[in-house]
């Protein structure tokens, strides 16, 4: 069993079926005097509660927020992984994202450093079901996006 591969539902598919493209998406209310974005995808917006809520792309930069090494996690795989960066950026469309930092030593992050999205490539190999089929790019894998520095 895995604990990193997202449970896709027809509601979340376009999210990961874009990040299996290599693009970020958000949420953006077109409610009126709202026009907020927010992630995590909700079939509403958060701010206002309007249901008028559409996919709009985004630009996949950020800043950093914060940040923790995770140095022991006992869950497949991460295990395997560790230490790794657990952190949370701001995307430069408002939003705050949790997400991972990678190709960066720990020393060098700092709070409000550039950093830009790459997608991870996960479940390879899994077996049919990993991932539930959404968000697979070539050779049945789920693109997951993370950070690097900019």
């Amino acid at each position: 069993m895995r604990f990193d591969l997202p449970e896709v539902d027809a509601f979340t598919r376009p999210y990961w079926d874009a990040a299996a493209e290599g693009r970020l998406l958000l949420r953006r209310c077109r409610g009126e005097g709202c026009g907020m974005a927010h992630h995590y995808p909700r079939e509403f917006c958060p701010y206002c509660w309007s249901e008028d809520v559409v996919w709009e792309p985004a630009t996949g930069r950020a800043t950093l927020y914060t940040w923790s090494v995770v140095h022991r996690n006992d869950l497949p795989p991460f295990g395997e992984r560790v230490p790794y960066v657990a952190a949370v950026v701001d995307l430069a469309e408002g939003p705050r994202m949790m997400t991972e930092i990678t190709d960066c030593p720990e020393p060098e992050l700092r709070i409000g450093m550039p950093l830009a999205v790459h997608f991870r490539r996960e479940g390879e190999g899994e077996g049919e079901g990993a991932g539930a089929g959404a968000g697979e790019g070539a050779g049945g894998r789920v693109a997951v996006p993370v950070f690097r520095p900019a």
